[in-house]
């Protein structure tokens, strides 16, 4: 699917017409028809109001599929975070500055 079929079944999902979606983010009617039919491309800006219009992300469009904060994390990164998350703001802290200071130490030979 195109991003033009994506925007168009966002649009028609919702029972909105094209004048709709184009007077809401703030374009023309005819520039948005232009991003349906894949005569031409939105700028970042209008990616970005289109995503928050249909409430989809900027992936969803482009792409057609909704990456979601942290999903392509390993499995030890993962960990890591969850154990930050669990930690009140000062241990955070000192947790991030001894990892960063081990990151920075030379190496023992």
């Amino acid at each position: 699917m195109t991003m033009g079929e994506r925007l168009k079944m966002l649009r028609v999902s919702r029972n909105l017409s094209q004048d709709a979606v184009a007077r809401t983010i703030g374009i023309t009617r005819s520039a948005y028809s232009h991003y349906e039919i894949n005569n031409r491309q939105p700028v970042y800006d209008t990616l970005i109001k289109l995503a928050a219009f249909f409430n989809v992300s900027i992936d969803f469009i482009i792409e057609g599929e909704d990456r979601k904060a942290g999903e392509d994390l390993t499995p030890d990164t993962k960990e890591i975070v969850q154990l930050l998350n669990n930690m009140d703001e000062e241990q955070r802290k000192q947790s991030i500055d001894k990892m960063l200071q081990a990151l920075r130490a030379p190496e023992s030979s």
